[in-house]
């Protein structure tokens, strides 16, 4: 069967269409306008005259990767191109800018940003989002630490420096941080002085190691890197925490001081709701004295994450310390590892035996879901499995997650026979 091919369009029908586009609305074309990239947006100039440089009153400019692509490898040549790029936009632009983000895979930290900088800081900023993802780290400009009105602040390979008459971002509930340069006093200044701050992330830092965190307003905080030590002061209203800390080997060096970093930990955060304990961190947790339990509990927490050593007495001591002071805990996820050595329990502190002498002083009445993985079927590890199915009467799932493939099916033939509080609990295994 032959395909009819339709009549062309005359000018008549074209002049139509391009007329719907000339009528629409001016906030419908905004509208549209927004959901497009830079780039796609300036085209819009040639569809007619209401939309000839309608984008230049774009509040929000992103130069990111998919507004912004070059074929050359040349460095040189990219740098022109999305100076020029970005030049030629701040030129035209008109009205306020409320969110700027630079993001694009080959920028270096080049000069020309401080006067991209100096001019968004001239209009009421909200949003700022600067990633460098090549080369050093680029010093940030002194500008930006003029823009009261920043919301949210987001640097990726910067150096921090304010000047000496910054008196902290009055308005900035959002903050994150990550592969930074700054100082000790730089660090505590910044976040002291940032009285709404709701949102903290820290990722790969440097130039600081004490993380003193003083926050009233405080609620989210997600952190990852090496560090000594963390305080929180003033974080009364602080909910989630993620918490990472990489280990080197000034973690393995560290002694053991009578100070206990559990209590000191969860002094200040007493209606925390989600707890994710990452890395070495549980280790940092169980240095020096573990009580039995906090002496204020953690009645709102309801999700926990750790990543524990079974054969470490410090870290198992520290969890139960914390299951004991966690009434109202729904569920809780495990990464387990077996790393036994001499130096990390005492003479006498075996771990065998150890989950199950405590299984008639723990209950977790409100426990839903369980997930532990990377196991491999050892001893402990059936005992801490055993451990909770006996001790959670409300307990509806157990999903378990093996290490490798091979290890699955005989160390679900053990679990299978184990006794639990709960006549509602499944055990399921999770494809590794």
């Amino acid at each position: 069967m032959k395909k009819h091919r339709e009549p062309p369009k005359s000018p008549f029908q074209s002049q139509i269409e391009l007329d719907k586009f000339s009528n629409l609305p001016v906030h419908v074309i905004d509208q549209i306008l927004s959901q497009l990239s830079i780039r796609d947006a300036v085209r819009t100039s040639v569809l007619s005259t209401k939309w000839r440089y309608r984008w230049s009153t774009l509040p929000n400019l992103v130069f990111d990767n998919q507004c912004l692509t070059f074929n050359s490898q040349d460095q040189n040549v990219i740098k022109n191109k999305l100076v020029n790029v970005i030049d030629h936009v701040l030129l035209l632009h008109t009205g306020p800018i409320y969110k700027f983000k630079l993001s694009h895979r080959d920028l270096i930290g080049i000069t020309d940003i401080d006067k991209w900088i100096l001019h968004v800081s001239r209009s009421s900023i909200r949003e700022f989002v600067l990633e460098i993802w090549k080369g050093q780290r680029y010093k940030l400009c002194s500008h930006l630490f003029s823009c009261q009105h920043l919301i949210h602040l987001e640097l990726f390979n910067c150096l921090v420096n304010p000047p000496p008459t910054f008196q902290g971002f009055k308005n900035l509930k959002s903050l994150d941080l990550q592969h930074v340069t700054m100082t000790q006093e730089v660090f505590e200044t910044l976040i002291s002085s940032c009285s709404l701050l709701e949102r903290l992330t820290l990722m790969n830092f440097d130039g600081f190691t004490h993380l003193n965190i003083d926050a009233p307003k405080l609620l989210f905080f997600d952190i990852g890197g090496y560090f000594d030590d963390i305080t929180f002061t003033n974080t009364l209203s602080l909910a989630l925490i993620s918490i990472g800390m990489y280990a080197d080997e000034k973690l393995e060096r560290r002694p053991i001081r009578n100070a206990n970093n559990l209590v000191k930990f969860f002094s200040c955060l007493p209606h925390i709701r989600r707890l994710e304990i990452q890395n070495c961190f549980l280790k940092f947790l169980a240095s020096g004295d573990i009580p039995g339990r906090l002496c204020h509990p953690c009645a709102d927490l309801g999700y926990l994450s750790i990543r524990i050593n079974l054969g470490n007495f410090a870290e198992i001591s520290a969890v139960l310390c914390l299951l004991r002071s966690s009434p109202n805990l729904q569920e809780f996820e495990i990464v387990v590892y077996l790393q036994a050595r001499p130096e990390e329990h005492s003479p006498g502190e075996s771990c065998m035996g150890l989950w199950e002498g405590e299984q008639q002083f723990c209950s977790f009445p409100q426990l839903r879901l369980v997930k532990i993985s990377n196991i491999s079927g050892s001893k402990p590890e059936l005992e801490l499995i055993s451990f909770i199915l006996l001790a959670s009467p409300a307990l509806e799932k157990m999903m378990i997650k093996p290490a490798l493939v091979n290890e699955g099916m005989e160390m679900m033939k053990e679990l299978l026979r184990f006794r639990r509080a709960s006549v509602r609990a499944e055990v399921i295994y999770v494809d590794p």
